[in-house]
């Protein structure tokens, strides 16, 4: 009792000036069953200052996010409140969406980002880049499965974009996920509406019935979603690494089960799973550099052409629609020189009707911001759960068209300072509606002035007087449309 009662005069700010108080407070040490050991301990329980990766730790301006779901999103907003900075609080909204949004992100699928840190110091010298970890078809003959895979390359790609451009543990950033799938979360709006769509077929797998219709009865809005395989799964990469998902004990089990989810994955498969870097494509506007995904991820190159077309001619959409889908097309019958392609005269064409996918956006305060767009290559992937794993498998590009990935970042290069990130979903206007949410954010100064063409939805933060320069500026929304979340403290 001594002990206790003698630190609480030695933390600065909390000596206890009555003796109720103080028993209280000892009675509450005790039941909780903490060993207290110095003023750290104690000031987490009982006030004091946070310390990094501790909820608290940033006061005043937080910086924001905004996503397709709403625990994704508030899981990004504590890394920031926490000091993580863009990278770090990407990494975790996308490993959270892989739990509550798993038919359109998961470890089984794939996505691209673009980073922005606007310290000419830093790593990518105050130019934005991309990290992309886009699906890749398994080698083996599709036609050995009735629903092909892909490799799976989340964990890899976040690992890597965390890795580069982030500060906390990469731990720390599983670690919400992880919680998330073995305690349960509600069933998002978000998410419900994607299971409705899908019921059926998703209840024929064993595996997806177990998680998604546990009574045989898919899983409303408000339901509560377990998830003990993939917790497990979740909790290997924060012991083991992320490695162990490509060449380690998870790896092999991943690649034993494979064939019942779709595939037939191989361990020199899963070994050679690598993200790539790759410079940005970049256009004027005005005095800012607007930052674009390149291919693989060809819905930044869409949407690069769908701005230039809104450039010219703003209120057209319906041609920034169609130059948006030619340029695709061209691009995926050959590929080519990107930034060749968007200044020559791409023939008309259609793409086929492109799967879901979701976006998200992260600030920070210091104005480092992550652009992303995450996919399984269809609403749930293959629809199997590899058995042990908890993971869906992602359709394989080689079986369904992949989708548009775009995503977009704003800047300016002589004050390096951070001005809009955009990023998109919506099928075959996920470019289009990039392209538009990027204008009307330039033009209006604000994030969300106007709703972008169906079925495109955005997720949106803007700085119009620049990061970090005027944190006042900045402003951070999701499309009113969809049922997410934008969230920040300016």
């Amino acid at each position: 009792m001594r002990s206790i009662v003698s630190m609480s005069n030695a933390c600065k700010g909390h000596a206890l000036p009555f003796m109720l108080v103080r028993l209280r407070r000892i009675t509450l040490v005790v039941a909780l069953g903490l060993n207290v050991q110095g003023c750290s301990v104690y000031n987490e329980f009982f006030g004091g200052t946070p310390q990094q990766g501790q909820p608290g730790f940033v006061s005043g301006f937080l910086g924001g996010v905004a996503a397709d779901e709403p625990t994704a999103a508030l899981t990004a907003r504590q890394v920031l409140a926490s000091g993580g900075n863009a990278a770090d609080a990407a990494t975790a909204l996308g490993f959270a969406l892989s739990v509550t949004l798993p038919s359109r992100a998961g470890l089984g699928g794939g996505g691209a980002c673009l980073v922005y840190n606007p310290d000419r110091k830093s790593i990518n010298a105050g130019v934005p880049e991309a990290m992309e970890f886009t699906p890749i078809a398994l080698a083996r003959d599709p036609g050995r499965s009735d629903r092909p895979a892909s490799v799976p390359m989340l964990a890899r790609g976040l690992f890597a974009l965390q890795a580069r451009y982030g500060k906390l543990p990469f731990d720390s950033l599983i670690n919400p996920a992880e919680l998330l799938a073995r305690f349960g979360t509600q069933v998002s709006r978000a998410f419900a509406a994607d299971l409705a769509v899908v019921a059926q077929p998703l209840l024929a797998d064993p595996g997806a019935r177990a998680v998604f219709g546990p009574n045989g009865t898919i899983l409303g809005e408000g339901g509560r979603l377990v998830q003990p395989e993939l917790a497990a799964t979740l909790s290997a990469l924060r012991v083991a690494g992320v490695g162990d998902l490509y060449q380690g004990t998870l790896a092999h089990r991943l690649a034993d089960g494979s064939a019942l989810a779709g595939g037939v994955l191989t361990m020199e498969e899963l070994r050679g799973a690598l993200p790539r870097l790759a410079p940005a494509l970049e256009l004027r506007s005005g005095n800012d550099v607007v930052s674009f995904l390149p291919p693989p991820a060809d819905g930044g190159l869409a949407a690069a052409a769908a701005f230039q077309s809104l450039q010219a001619s703003p209120q057209d959409a319906a041609a920034a629609q169609a130059r948006a889908m030619s340029v695709a097309a061209r691009w995926r019958q050959g590929g080519g020189d990107p930034q060749a392609i968007l200044a020559a005269q791409a023939p008309a064409a259609e793409l086929p009707l492109l799967p879901a996918s979701t976006s998200f956006v992260t600030l920070d305060k210091d104005g480092g911001a992550v652009a992303c767009a995450l996919t399984m290559d269809n609403l749930f992937g293959t629809g199997r759960i590899v058995p042990g794993t908890g993971i869906l498998l992602a359709a394989s590009p080689n079986a369904v068209a992949p989708p548009l990935l775009a995503a977009a970042i704003a800047w300016n290069r002589n004050i390096h300072g951070f001005r809009a990130a955009v990023a998109g979903s919506g099928q075959n206007n996920a470019a289009l509606a990039v392209a538009v949410g990027m204008s009307n954010a330039l033009k209006t100064r604000t994030p969300m002035a106007a709703a972008v063409p169906d079925p495109g939805r955005i997720n949106v933060i803007t700085c119009s007087g620049y990061l970090p320069d005027d944190n006042r500026s900045c402003g951070w929304a999701t499309d009113p449309r969809g049922a997410g979340l934008a969230a920040g403290s300016n």
